[in-house]
């Protein structure tokens, strides 16, 4: 799908829907300088077959959205369901029939010098055509990062606070510099805490493990998929631990998990083969439940999904009325 995004593309901003050229803030905004926000990450998915577009769990991840921004102090004053109903129309308004990624973001907004904050909030939620984030089809190769995961308390890793991502952005520059996919962060106690950008599992002796959450990982919710569908649908045995780094060159499988990586196999680390290089089959299962379920492919997990295009709604009508 070719999109232009500076002539075509709707966002929510500013309480209204409008061209994302039109949504710009001042150089002094408080966020800009002091990382001084928390954004979220939410998938849906373009069937073709079904010529619909599922959106994956949207009020987990709003409900999780405005419990970080309480760690900052942002007010976000919609309630998820209000958040989830703007989302949709979003999306109608732009028409998407395409794989979307969609970005709320809250932030200090008062423009000033000063690095206390006050109760100047606000946000905005974009949505955009989104492919694939890393080409995983034949596997990744991670590295072990040197920067450290931060700690809870220093930032919360929980917590998608604006400013924490220089963290991530820093490993990934050295990941992609040292000739790797993507970063593998320790926490200070030297213990696997995720990638730099999603979660990570580990397969070892037929047990599904992944780093506790407070190892300083991310509360995933993709995380939380992919445990209850390993559970569920394959019978294994999920177990929150922490993992040492040695576990890496040792295990069976290696995935990352995220929303916006999706299910990514590991196949190497640190130059080092995950058992003989290849993709295993416990991450190949998990793929397709993922890539069924969020399809509405599978009705058990209907309950994620939330259509964008019921058939009563004609949204090309809104767009013509919002940009005529």
């Amino acid at each position: 799908m070719k999109f232009d995004t500076d002539r075509d593309l709707i966002v929510y901003f500013g309480g209204q829907f409008i061209p994302l050229h039109e949504a710009r803030i001042g150089i002094l905004t408080h966020a800009l300088h002091y990382g001084t926000g928390v954004f979220e990450g939410i998938r849906a998915h373009w069937d073709e077959k079904q010529e619909e577009l599922f959106v994956l769990r949207p009020r987990e991840h709003y409900e999780r959205w405005k419990r970080n921004c309480g760690i900052l102090r942002i007010d976000v004053p919609k309630s998820p369901e209000e958040l989830v109903a703007i989302t949709i129309e979003l999306m109608q308004l732009n028409s998407f029939r395409t794989n979307v990624y969609v970005r709320p973001l809250a932030y200090k907004s008062a423009e000033r010098i000063g690095v206390s904050t006050d109760d100047q909030d606000a946000f905005a939620v974009i949505a955009m055509p989104f492919g694939e984030y890393l080409d995983s089809k034949n596997g990744l190769h991670a590295g072990v990062s040197s920067w450290r995961r931060i700690e809870d308390n220093a930032i919360p890793a929980r917590a998608k606070i604006c400013g924490a991502y220089v963290n991530s952005a820093l490993a990934s520059d050295e990941a992609h510099q040292c000739g790797f996919d993507e970063a593998i962060f320790l926490n200070e106690n030297g213990h696997v805490a995720e990638g730099a950008t999603c979660n990570i599992f580990m397969v070892r002796n037929g047990q599904l493990i992944t780093p506790a959450v407070t190892e300083n990982a991310l509360e995933g919710i993709t995380r939380s998929t992919v445990i209850e569908l390993a559970q569920r649908e394959l019978g294994l045995t999920v177990v929150e631990r922490a993992i040492d780094r040695s576990e890496l060159y040792v295990c069976d499988e290696l995935l990352f998990t995220g929303t916006a990586v999706g299910i990514a196999p590991i196949v190497r680390v640190d130059h080092r083969p995950v058992k003989d290089g290849e993709i295993g089959w416990i991450t190949q299962r998990i793929q397709q439940l993922y890539f069924d379920a969020t399809r509405g492919h599978l009705p058990a997990y209907s309950h994620w999904l939330t259509p964008v295009y019921p058939s009563s709604i004609s949204h090309p009508q809104k767009l013509v009325s919002l940009v005529g």
